[in-house]
């Protein structure tokens, strides 16, 4: 099958955030290689796409493969830290799927950007272009790479750190928290408290 991208505003802050909807979905698949079609459906829907255009007709089970394909391609490039190659990465992205950029209007939608190389791509091809073109616009923002991999022990949960503040080091509130606690632990473990004082 093949699509035609529609996105739509979303997030409290009003903004499609094509960046977000490729960390979730990298996310999905990273947890479950085989993540089901109807999982996969219902973050694209909350990512901007209608209801009709993933059912079971538009986006098909060989189209949850693509994407999953495409998502596991692209994680490669959200672990990594390093700006050189993540442009490197990127770039080469870029020049394999990606387009000049123009407006289009199809199927009763209104006019929106595209990034494709035409209307009537794959699910991966529209993947990789749009992720790839998402976290290129993130990295020249903020000059590094501005995600990457949850740091706490036994958490493989990938994260988007475009908010305030530092770089982020962990992918969410707990886990920073858990990994607090186990440093704090840890130098209690390797610093016992010496003998208690005599009182006077």
């Amino acid at each position: 099958m093949t699509r035609q991208p529609h996105p739509q505003p979303e997030s409290s802050a009003g903004r499609f955030q094509p960046a977000r909807r490729l960390v979730e979905i990298a996310n999905a698949v990273r947890s479950d290689p085989e993540a089901p079609r109807a999982e996969l459906a219902r973050l694209l829907e909350r990512h901007g796409e209608r209801a009709e255009d993933v059912g079971p007709a538009g986006f098909t089970e060989r189209d949850a493969a693509e994407l999953r394909e495409a998502a596991t391609e692209l994680t490669e490039i959200l672990t990594q830290d390093d700006p050189d190659t993540v442009a490197r990465a990127l770039n080469a992205l870029l020049a394999e799927h990606a387009g000049p950029p123009r407006l289009s209007r199809h199927d009763g939608h209104p006019w929106h950007l595209h990034n494709d190389r035409s209307d009537d791509v794959s699910w991966r091809e529209w993947f990789l272009c749009s992720g790839a073109l998402a976290l290129a616009r993130v990295l020249s923002e903020y000059g590094r790479p501005a995600w990457g991999e949850c740091e706490a022990a036994d958490c493989t949960g990938l994260f988007l750190g475009t908010g305030p503040g530092g770089a982020r080091r962990y992918c969410s509130p707990r886990c920073a928290g858990r990994s607090r606690v186990a440093a704090h632990r840890r130098r209690k473990s390797e610093h016992p408290d010496s003998t208690p004082r005599q009182g006077r």
